[in-house]
C-alpha cells in the first residue's frame, strides 16, 4: 500500500496544472525603464496582441490548431488552441515609448517610466 503522501502530492500537482500558463513572466527595473520579459514558447509575432491602458499592461496570444490534411495521428500532446493573457499593473508609464521585441520565443517590453513632475503646484483656495 503506498503512503497517502505520494497520493495527495500527485493529486495538487494536478490541480496546478491547470492553472499554469504557458506564458512566464518577469519583471524588473533597470535605470529609468520597467523591462518585461514573457516566455511565449510555440507561438508566433503575430499571435500576440499587446496593449496598455490606465497603468495595467496586457499581453494577449492566440493560437489556433494548424491542420494537416496529410497526416492521421496515432497519438497527439503538442495542440493549444485558445488565447492566454497575462495583465500587470505597471503603474504611471510614458505609453508612447513603449518597445517589444519578439525573438526565440521570448517577448521582451520596455516602458519608460513617467517622470512625475518635480515642481511644486500650488492650489488656488476659493
Amino acid at each position: 500500500m503506498l503512503p497517502s503522501r505520494i497520493f495527495f502530492d500527485d493529486f495538487m500537482d494536478d490541480f496546478h496544472k491547470e492553472k499554469q500558463t504557458g506564458m512566464k513572466m518577469d519583471i524588473y527595473e533597470k535605470d529609468d525603464k520597467y523591462v518585461v520579459e514573457v516566455d511565449a514558447p510555440g507561438y508566433k509575432k503575430d499571435d500576440i496582441k499587446i496593449s496598455c491602458e490606465n497603468g495595467y499592461l496586457t499581453i494577449e496570444a492566440t493560437k489556433k490548431q494548424e491542420e494537416k490534411e496529410d497526416r492521421k495521428y496515432l497519438h497527439r500532446e503538442r495542440t493549444f488552441v485558445g488565447k492566454e493573457t497575462r495583465q500587470v499593473y505597471v503603474g504611471e508609464i510614458d505609453e508612447e515609448s513603449i518597445d517589444a521585441e519578439f525573438k526565440d520565443g521570448t517577448l521582451v517590453i520596455t516602458l519608460d517610466k513617467e517622470e512625475k513632475s518635480k515642481e511644486t503646484k500650488y492650489i488656488d483656495i476659493k
